[in-house]
């Protein structure tokens, strides 16, 4: 537990970016993540992203909400992904601010407060739609769909290169790893790819030195980092170059690959897919979505925080557009009535293009956006897209295969509210 004040965490050692003035007009909204700490790259990054966004909506004028105006103040909130620092952020932010949306990245530290959350009504936003349940209305994951996008990578390498048979793959043991190991288990065995060493490992306390020796032992023709976090991803890499490895590398994210880039070789790296692309991609010049012109964001982000970009910068951001644009057709930001507004539009246009309400096979309820997502690959060690996966087409072949996967890891919303249990009357006990 920290024993910064509030207003110290909103500092974050004078580093984070005042979003707004405050004036009598103003809508509060919530940013609960990472911003030090080891999965840093998935919540200070969106922060800086969400500036960018904030300034463009306050030069138009703000949110517009029955004729008038409205300024927004985005307040972060460093949890550092630890639960009980997540559980302090939600309550200042909701009881002395009053919130109206919360942007989380999820996962473990969204589980401690989402009760509490639930209760109170307050729409919030995560980045893993593995989070949402039938008992969680007001939860929505309206930018990505991990870790289901990841089968786009994998489809897309069975038909690219289709000498590779067996993959090695390792994921950490948490509500980001285990999700993403069941899909990319089912990716797999969808596309005839045999897994021949899997390895779960505790993200605290892991060696990556010996676990990317253990995935070499059986001699595989690719190795998949799943979704472990950017440190890791790193020291696995480099790992594997160390080693001698020469084959295909596959990963759901690859924050700050220039580094990568750097430490290992050009060639070493060359053919690494993932699934973020930097916005300055020529494939997405034509794309229709909430900046509207992609690269500009992007060279905007580098000017203003370079060297900080992640799979996550705009992420943030994206839902912040999607709630903009529903809260002035409702002419509300109440939840209720923003949420409706959502739904009642049919297709959203998200990211990467129409996107429709979906998660009810998985996550019991249809209040995850499912539509196209980018496979990327390092090209003479720039990223690349190579192609939009259909993950709606991909579900629709093989979604029995995905729920399998996840029933069998124990990820089915089910399976989750049930080992909740009596943690859920404590959790909303102590808030």
């Amino acid at each position: 537990m920290s024993s910064g004040s509030f207003a110290q965490r909103l500092a974050i050692k004078g580093a984070l970016p005042r979003l707004t003035t405050g004036t009598a007009d103003t809508i509060n909204i919530g940013f609960v993540a990472p911003l030090t700490g080891p999965v840093q790259s998935w919540g200070l990054p969106g922060l800086n992203g969400c500036q960018i966004w904030a300034d463009r909506i306050g030069r138009k004028g703000g949110l517009q909400l029955g004729g008038r105006r409205h300024n927004i103040r985005i307040l972060p909130y460093d949890c550092r992904y630890d639960p009980k620092l997540a559980r302090e952020g939600v309550r200042k932010l909701v009881q002395e601010h009053d919130v109206k949306l919360i942007l989380s990245l999820g996962g473990d530290t969204l589980s401690a407060v989402m009760d509490y959350l639930t209760d109170r009504k307050i729409l919030t936003a995560t980045l893993l739609p593995s989070d949402l349940s039938p008992d969680t209305p007001y939860l929505i994951a309206p930018s990505e769909l991990h870790p289901i996008y990841n089968v786009t990578g994998v489809d897309w390498l069975s038909r690219s290169r289709p000498e590779i048979r067996r993959v090695a793959l390792c994921s950490q043991t948490d509500a980001l790893g285990l999700p993403s190991l069941a899909t990319y288990r089912a990716a797999f065995d969808a596309a005839g790819i045999e897994v021949v060493k899997e390895i779960r490992y505790d993200p605290d306390a892991a060696d990556a030195g010996a676990i990317v020796a253990a995935m070499l032992a059986d001699h595989p023709d690719m190795l998949c980092w799943c979704t472990s976090y950017t440190p890791m991803v790193h020291a696995l890499t480099e790992a594997a170059h160390a080693a001698g490895f020469t084959g295909q590398l596959l990963s759901c994210t690859l924050d700050a690959y220039p580094r990568l880039v750097a430490r290992t070789s050009r060639t070493f790296m060359e053919g690494f897919v993932f699934q973020f692309p930097d916005f300055d991609d020529p494939a997405l010049a034509e794309k229709a979505f909430f900046f509207n012109r992609p690269k500009d964001f992007y060279d905007e982000y580098q000017r203003r925080f370079p060297d900080s970009w992640s799979a996550v910068s705009w992420e943030y951001a994206a839902i912040l557009d999607i709630w903009h644009t529903a809260a002035e057709r409702a002419g509300s930001v109440t939840s209720i009535s923003v949420l409706a507004a959502m739904k009642q539009s049919g297709a959203v246009m998200h990211a990467f293009g129409p996107a429709a309400w979906w998660g009810a096979e998985i996550f019991g309820i249809d209040n995850a956006l499912v539509g196209d997502w980018p496979v990327v690959r390092l090209t003479d060690g720039k990223a690349r897209i190579v192609e939009f996966g259909s993950i709606p087409d991909w579900l629709a072949e093989h979604g029995p295969r995905l729920k399998a996967q996840m029933i069998e890891l124990g990820q089915m919303w089910d399976q989750r509210q049930a080992r909740a249990g009596s943690k859920t009357a404590l959790a909303r006990r102590s808030l």
